[in-house]
């Protein structure tokens, strides 16, 4: 069924209150004006991102560096709250034609993001004109920016889901190869028997990760994670069926839950609590996104990173997003400030090796080829899972902060905290999939042009 194109009125009713609450007064803001030049030397370049944290830091040095390589540049970054209050914000801009030149946007959040209505396509020209090609980049992940043949997302970066392990504990446990890294484990007995010794050895869990929480989503993630490996799949080809292999999926979830019913982890952590009960040697693995690396080192805590071992299936494949550049709608795109803006994102693309120092894997392939790169640790250590990282599936109501990950994330939580069977969360599960399968996309038809995005 298609929808016509969001009106304001119809735009603002899809959101609902909550999220239109989320926007403040942000409506005012110097962000939502149109682009201009700012005198004859200066051309502007805004530019909107959700980095906080360690991230924020990174993203803050690898501005200034630009402004610094680019007087010519005006360049105007503003950070918004992560999750819906970005996201709401930055899909009003591009509703109205008065949006940033440039803007971060989760791959995963591309299918909702209406290419074509609320985002503007790249120049490939213009993009290769400043030394960036679709070559640079896994096939795979490029291809999940492009929909009806044009290109709306060029990505920065992956960031997967991965096992931190502590060094000692590990070693204590004889868990440890010569060269001081986590020795191959296969299997999801291999895995269990290295939690055991691992506790055996300290007497504390064997691995923690977030099990509970409002918007908790770590729960989903690790499903996705480890049912990725078995090869099944959420929704059949078309996007219009959830197609769960029911087998499958219980096998996950039947081991997430043997994980906290065995005492091998705690059965009520939230994020927060997760990260310090590792940071604080209270466990000897983590299962996480790598974006946590910074604040282990920050700990002082001897760890390293691997990928998510092959525990349900053949492939060691594993969860993961990817932080993409996207061109914000505008009603007069081009001119100085598109040239300036595909620029800029050239610029970043090259630059980050920087980037790479908080965890995440660049996606541009000279730089993650880089001697520099190999020479990071541990964060170069599980860089092959770009090649079998699977998003969440592309609908408009999957990814980052996405209502499927949230409600899926609690049905999930369920099992982990033992207040539901695995069998009675995947019957929830299946229900809550189909119940958002059959909700109106509140931007209309996703794919202007009938396409559908790979």
């Amino acid at each position: 069924m298609k929808h016509p194109p969001p009106s304001r009125r119809r735009f603002l009713s899809g959101l609902g209150l909550g999220a239109f609450a989320a926007l403040g007064m942000g409506f005012g803001a110097t962000g939502c004006a149109a682009p201009d030049a700012l005198g004859a030397a200066k051309t502007r370049v805004r530019y909107w991102n959700l980095f906080g944290g360690g991230d924020g830091v990174n993203m803050q040095g690898m501005l200034d560096a630009f402004r610094k390589d680019h007087p010519e540049i005006q360049l105007e970054a503003t950070t918004l709250a992560w999750g819906a209050p970005y996201y709401t914000k930055l899909a009003m801009a591009g509703a109205g034609g008065r949006a940033p030149e440039v803007a971060v946007l989760h791959l995963s959040r591309l299918p909702g993001f209406a290419p074509g209505r609320l985002l503007d396509p790249f120049d490939l020209g213009l993009l290769a004109e400043f030394g960036v090609r679709s070559t640079d980049f896994p096939a795979e992940i490029w291809q999940r920016g492009t929909v009806g043949g044009k290109q709306y997302a060029v990505p920065l970066d992956t960031h997967p889901f991965v096992l931190y392990y502590n060094t000692e504990v590990c070693r204590k446990a004889g868990l440890l190869g010569p060269d001081g890294k986590l020795k191959p484990i296969s299997g999801a007995d291999a895995f269990t028997a290295a939690l055991k010794a691992a506790k055996a050895a300290t007497g504390k869990p064997g691995i923690s990760f977030e099990t509970l929480g409002s918007g908790t989503v770590g729960p989903w993630r690790l499903f996705s994670a480890l049912y990725s490996q078995t090869g099944g799949q959420i929704f059949d080809a078309a996007g219009t069926r959830v197609a769960i292999d029911d087998a499958k999926a219980l096998k996950v979830l039947q081991y997430m839950r043997m994980l906290t019913d065995s005492g091998l982890a705690p059965k009520q952590l939230d994020y927060p609590g997760a990260v310090a009960t590792f940071a604080s040697g209270g466990s000897a693995f983590f299962f996480d996104g790598e974006w946590e690396v910074s604040s282990f080192q920050t700990a002082k805590l001897p760890f390293g990173m691997a990928r998510i071992p092959a525990l349900l299936g053949p492939t060691p494949s594993t969860q993961a997003d990817c932080h993409t550049f996207v061109l914000p709608h505008q009603l007069n795109r081009g001119g100085e400030a598109n040239r300036a803006a595909h620029a800029f994102i050239a610029w970043m693309l090259k630059h980050s090796i920087s980037w790479a120092q908080g965890g995440h894997i660049p996606a541009y392939s000279p730089v993650r080829d880089s001697t520099a790169y190999h020479r990071l640790e541990p964060q170069s250590e599980y860089a092959s899972v770009i090649d079998q990282v699977v998003l969440d599936p592309p609908t408009w109501f999957s990814g980052s902060a996405s209502q499927l990950e949230i409600e899926i994330g609690a049905t999930f939580s369920d099992v982990l905290t033992g207040t539901a069977s695995p069998q009675q969360a995947l019957n929830t599960a299946k229900a809550q999939l189909t119940k958002l399968l059959a909700t109106p996309n509140p931007f209309g038809d996703t794919l202007p042009t009938g396409g559908r995005a790979a």
